[in-house]
């Protein structure tokens, strides 16, 4: 009797044309799934700029060129997605926005939500794809004794990236893979090497990928004029101090840029965009033991209904801290720290943990 045919299942891989998901295309294809290379075209820099060899950002045309070079060399399909006017709608003009209002974004974050793992996943059922692959380092693996999906942080500590993922669904757990959430980077590049990938050696993507330069105040100003209007610099006790030149400019625990001669060092304390006001005072003024958080997500699907402990990180390279993460009436919660933690900035994602476990994660209104 013949054997029986098992079907191979299909996965998508979205490249960025960088090292880390090349390899994570190479594994799986090791692992004998059917492989699709997908490429988002999200943002298109100048040609200049994106052939710079010292472009570190993942948008344009040279990310999609190495991309097609490494499916070519794996011996697999590749496709392009234009996918432009949903991330120039979610998350550009959403980072334009936030830091208009006194806010600091975070854009990597609403990319996962709405265009990876929404826009392009949907994309992927189209293939009748059975899974979505990326080259995040994090991990996904399910506990049976929960009968749940668990995002859990990277091998390689340093290069963690599991706070940006923190909005992914139990659906999206269950239909994605991150193969090299296994490996620590340096494994990853050996691996390129030894496939002899093209992008073995490509500098990692560092800056937001439609700001070149990192010139933020550049992007913004021809986008957001009115977070450039000049208005007044004040301490604690709403003494003048002098005159910022645009909200846009200034972020939370900011120490440069100020303008004024004082006899210790001034640090952005608040942003307040209704008065176009900038209030500095100390370092010690900085810190804060409680914050607000709004649209509270946890990867259990399930919502916050009592007090729980957790380890909370305020921004993507703070250290966790331990904390107390409590319901509010108004459907917002309270992240209460152990310790005074220093600038806590509204518009980042406050991301809670349970050892290497990603509970969930919040948006920061303010700190009390």
């Amino acid at each position: 009797m013949d054997a029986v045919k098992i079907k191979q299942k299909r996965v998508v891989v979205a490249m960025s044309g960088g090292v880390d998901s090349s390899v994570a295309a190479a594994l799986l294809k090791e692992q004998r799934y059917e492989v699709i290379g997908m490429t988002m075209n999200v943002y298109e820099l100048p040609k200049d700029i994106c052939r710079s060899e010292n472009l570190m950002s993942c948008c344009g045309w040279q990310a999609v060129e190495d991309a097609h070079r490494v499916a070519h060399l794996l011996g697999i399909s590749h496709y392009v997605v234009d996918l432009k006017a949903d991330f120039e709608e979610k998350v550009i003009k959403d980072f334009c926005d936030q830091y208009a209002r006194g806010k600091t974004p975070n854009p990597c974050i609403r990319c996962n939500e709405f265009i990876k793992f929404d826009a392009l996943m949907k994309r992927t059922h189209k293939l009748n794809a059975d899974f979505l692959a990326t080259g995040h380092h994090a991990r996904i693996e399910y506990d049976p004794r929960i009968k749940r999906y668990l995002l859990k942080k990277g091998k390689d500590k340093q290069k963690d990236q599991s706070y940006f993922l923190y909005l992914m669904t139990q659906e999206q757990l269950s239909r994605t893979l991150m193969p090299i959430g296994f490996f620590t980077k340096d494994e990853v590049r050996k691996k390129a090497h030894e496939l002899g990938l093209p992008v073995a050696q490509r500098v990692e993507s560092q800056e937001v990928c439609f700001v070149p330069d990192d010139d933020y105040a550049g992007f913004l100003r021809s986008r957001t004029p009115k977070a450039f209007r000049p208005g007044p610099i004040v301490n604690s006790e709403n003494k003048v101090l002098g005159q910022h030149k645009g909200i846009a400019h200034y972020t939370i625990g900011q120490r440069r840029g100020m303008g004024i001669a004082a006899p210790h060092p001034l640090y952005v304390l608040e942003v307040m965009p209704q008065k176009n006001t900038i209030v500095v005072g100390t370092n010690d003024e900085l810190y804060h033991k409680k914050l607000i958080a709004s649209h509270v997500h946890l990867n259990s699907g399930e919502g916050l209904k009592e007090p729980i402990p957790v380890k909370a990180r305020i921004r993507y390279k703070h250290r966790e801290a331990k904390a107390i993460l409590s319901p509010l009436d108004s459907g917002n919660a309270l992240v209460a720290f152990f310790r005074a933690q220093r600038a806590i900035t509204p518009g980042q994602s406050v991301v809670f943990y349970d050892k290497d476990v990603v509970l969930g994660g919040a948006i920061i209104e303010k700190s009390l």
